[in-house]
């Protein structure tokens, strides 16, 4: 029997004002997307390949053909390559409340399944996304009727324009590194440089943690706990050995235009200048399956269709949100399982 018995009467009831806020603010950010011409989309959730990033864990299934044999599927870690193949197919502005799936995922902010908001603009800058966010802010605190959003001790006004600060300075200022100089114009990355720094800052590092690994340590250590606290902070250009699907800055080949928007210290989005390099993309979703295999032992295909799709995909921006995140932000919730209507059992 689960520990979580969200469905006794007198729980659901201290749950229930939550949740309809929770629908609130969904139905509020629906009628903005609609009155900002955004077609809403529904991709289905079985895919061929649950994403290539080398933490990022799906739920694996079959799908039995009317001939009996069985095709490996997954459930998705999010929409994302369903709805740049909508961008390709000649849609301009789409969004999706789509429910998704992560394994090894089970915390206050995590959850095996949970809802993210998708959206896309073809055509635009990336930057755009950034007033996206503060809007659905705003609209979530007023949906809740709140003046604040509240996590555990953090406080952030939802109705002030977000700080933006760029990764590099974040980390010069809050662990004293010098993160480019560890980045090479051509992208290759300088581990010992990086770890030294690291070491210098107290941060305890792993023999074996690569570049990659050593950044995560410090964000998550050193920078994140600084960040959206008082107001939001978009946290921009993001090294290039961190750009996942964004494009390289045309003003620095280091960075990418890659920017993650924080309220009281919890990462809430992830915002992309999309790639559409296919060649390029398949090098990096290589590289990640090679360090999966090596920390994981296991990797997941790539969907052919969707490098495919980035051919005649047009230039477009792309952020996905936390959807439970946010209503957990605005309704004050201990957890994101707080907010959710049924949660997953366990």
């Amino acid at each position: 029997m689960s520990n979580n018995q969200w469905w006794q009467p007198r729980r659901h009831a201290d749950r229930r004002p939550a949740l309809l806020a929770r629908n609130r603010i969904q139905r509020a950010i629906r009628g903005w997307l609609d009155d900002n011409d955004f077609t809403e989309v529904d991709p289905a959730a079985l895919a061929i390949s649950p994403g290539n990033e080398t933490h990022l864990h799906g739920f694996a299934t079959s799908m039995i053909g009317n001939n009996g044999q069985a095709q490996p599927m997954y459930l998705h870690t999010s929409p994302e390559f369903a709805m740049k193949k909508l961008l390709a197919a000649g849609e301009r502005r789409i969004a999706a409340f789509s429910h998704v799936w992560r394994n090894r995922e089970r915390t206050g902010l995590h959850h095996p399944e949970f809802t993210m908001l998708e959206w896309y603009r073809a055509g635009e800058a990336y930057t755009v996304l950034m007033d996206d966010c503060a809007d659905f802010l705003m609209l979530a605190a007023e949906a809740a009727g709140v003046n604040e959003f509240r996590f555990r001790d953090a406080t952030c006004d939802p109705y002030a324009a977000p700080k933006r600060v760029s990764v590099a300075d974040a980390f010069a200022e809050h662990a004293g590194i010098d993160l480019l100089a560890t980045i090479a114009a051509d992208g290759t990355t300088d581990r010992n440089g990086l770890a030294a720094a690291a070491y210098i800052a107290g941060v305890n590092l792993a023999p074996d943690d690569n570049w990659s690994d050593i950044f995560s340590r410090v964000l998550a250590e050193r920078v994140e706990p600084h960040l959206g606290h008082g107001v939001a902070t978009i946290l921009d250009r993001y090294p290039v050995p961190e750009a996942a699907l964004a494009r390289r800055s045309p003003d620095d080949p280091r960075v990418s235009e890659r920017f993650e928007l924080y309220a009281c210290g919890v990462e809430l989005a992830n915002g992309f200048g999309e790639l559409t390099d296919a060649a390029e993309q398949r090098l990096r979703f290589q590289a990640d399956m090679a360090e999966k295999q090596r920390i994981y032992g296991e990797t997941y295909p790539l969907d052919e269709d969707f490098l495919a799709a980035l051919a005649i995909m047009p230039d477009a921006a792309g952020i996905a949100l936390g959807f439970d995140r946010l209503v957990m932000l605005a309704t004050s919730a201990p957890s994101v399982e707080a907010v959710m209507w049924a949660p997953v059992p366990g």
